[in-house]
């Protein structure tokens, strides 16, 4: 059974299967087509949706999503928005109101979801207003997950800057006039949490998808159902199933385990839980770890940086996986909990072979914790992909180091892409290690690299482009070091400032 509410409406869906999506649920269960299906991997933004959940002071907070790759049994306790529930009659949202006027649709098979993702920012305008126009960055964070194939971008950002000067529709949607909505919704999630604290561990057998909160609950589930998948995003898994067309029977949801939502700044450094999501992270990484900040927009769209975690990232496990070589350069700490209870081992100590982690059959990732750079430790992170915005890595680097009178010291450079785990270059390292930042060190380093890694080709890049990037990527690091040091024979430091300064991230 699913309860939630749709464009103001209740709705109570019984006898669903684990592994339906909410675009399926929309367009077979719901009947509402104006939803469409582009790439079925959460690229493309076709499918976009809005999904409101209450906050602490009970007031609805939407965020945009990609149906496609989203378990519609993530629906509980929420409120989902659909392009059909955006106007009354023929008083349009602003949001469409001014894609219509702004001429930014065409053949419309993607106006959607663009609007979509215009009524979250739009919202979130609303709840805290601004006195100054959308910034370039804004715009492109909010529809960075959004393909147009036809029209072109530029009067989709006309109507994205224009949509805030309209007059909020009159009269509105229904459930926008409906005070108690929020209130509801945040009742039925409440219930639902309920629910889930009294029941046992089998409650949700019958459907197959099961919603623990505790990890005691997830213990005895993993326990009865070895064969059930965890799930949190849904980001990669869900792919199985839209792309492979792999039935998913039994799934257990993270989601709603407390001990997996932590994201508290400590002594010893951000501990972050493994449910917790990069949209959730970024302000905290934005004050403390500004580098791996700037990489989540390269990293993903907003609609998926809303769903997906940086727990499921890692254990994941992928030699692609973004956020893993920067937990290797910051010397991250992992905790793992299992039927023997709690350990922690180093990042460095997790990956072991393909899409293969130190954690034992019934051990799942607890909590990452990213200790503090101290004074004078820099972090530098850089990504190579076919596209800026929302795409996969060919080869990612991830650098941390200090410099002390002139010498580099405590070196940890760690790549993705560039073999079958993300992993540390640690023959670059010692090359570097106790010398100053001179073309002479790093081009020691860079032939050091030439033996850490013996990279593959695939269709994101060849063996040689990646050994080629990633000896760029030290190039890189090198004049980004000697553009603050005006004693390394560097070329003029402002102009390679201004260069780097370009490009980054």
């Amino acid at each position: 059974m699913i309860d939630f509410y749709f464009n103001g409406e209740p709705q109570s869906l019984a006898d669903l299967p684990p592994d339906i999506s909410v675009l399926t649920l929309l367009r077979t269960r719901l009947e509402a087509t104006g939803t469409k299906e582009g790439c079925a991997s959460g690229d493309c933004g076709a499918c976009t949706v809005a999904i409101g959940e209450p906050d602490a002071q009970g007031i609805l907070r939407y965020h945009n999503a990609n149906a496609c790759i989203l378990p519609a049994h993530q629906l509980k306790g929420c409120h989902l928005v659909t392009v059909e529930g955006l106007s009354r009659g023929n008083s349009l949202h602003p949001a469409q109101a001014a894609m219509v006027d702004c001429h930014a649709s065409q053949c419309g098979f993607c106006t959607p979801g663009i609007v979509m993702s215009l009524f979250t920012l739009y919202e979130a305008e609303q709840a805290q207003p601004s006195l100054t126009p959308l910034s370039q960055s804004q715009l492109e964070a909010a529809l960075g997950g959004n393909l147009c194939r036809c029209t072109g971008y530029r009067p989709i950002r006309d109507a994205a800057q224009g949509m805030l000067s309209y007059p909020a529709n009159e009269p509105s949607p229904a459930w926008k006039e409906d005070e108690s909505l929020a209130a509801r919704v945040a009742a039925s999630a409440q219930a639902r949490q309920e629910a889930a604290d009294a029941s046992s561990p089998d409650t949700a057998a019958g459907e197959g998808y099961h919603r623990p909160t505790s990890l005691s609950a997830l213990a005895a589930l993993r326990k009865r159902h070895p064969e059930a998948r965890l799930v949190a995003g849904a980001t990669d898994l869900w792919l199985e199933r839209t792309q492979q067309l792999k039935a998913l029977p039994a799934l257990i949801d993270l989601r709603g385990i407390a001990e997996l939502q932590v994201l508290d700044a400590r002594d010893d450094g951000l501990h972050i839980g493994a449910a917790v999501t990069y949209a959730r992270l970024e302000p905290s990484l934005d004050s403390h770890f500004p580098a791996f900040a700037r990489l989540l927009h390269r990293f993903a769209s907003s609609q998926i940086r809303h769903r997906a975690t940086l727990g499921g990232n890692v254990a994941n496990a992928s030699p692609i996986g973004d956020g893993p070589p920067v937990l290797l350069a910051l010397d991250a700490t992992l905790t793992l909990s299992g039927p023997g209870g709690e350990r922690s081992l180093s990042a460095d100590d997790f990956f072991l072979d393909y899409r293969q982690t130190a954690m034992a059959p019934q051990e799942v990732l607890r909590e990452i914790r990213l200790p503090w750079l101290p004074a004078g430790r820099q972090l530098k992170v850089w990504k190579l992909s076919k596209r800026r915005e929302d795409d996969i890595s060919a080869v990612l680097g991830a650098f941390c180091w200090t410099m002390k009178d002139g010498l580099l010291g405590d070196v940890r450079l760690a790549f993705g892409g560039m073999a079958a785990i993300p992993a540390r270059a640690r023959g670059a390292e010692a090359a570097l290690e106790g010398q100053p930042p001179t073309e002479a060190a790093f081009a020691a380093a860079k032939q050091a690299l030439v033996e850490d890694f013996q990279p593959m080709s695939d269709v994101r890049g060849s063996s040689d482009y990646r050994r080629i990037v990633a000896a760029n990527l030290l190039e890189r690091l090198r004049l980004t070091i000697t553009a603050h040091s005006p004693t390394a024979d560097a070329p003029s430091a402002p102009a390679a400032q201004v260069t780097l300064d370009a490009y980054a991230n």
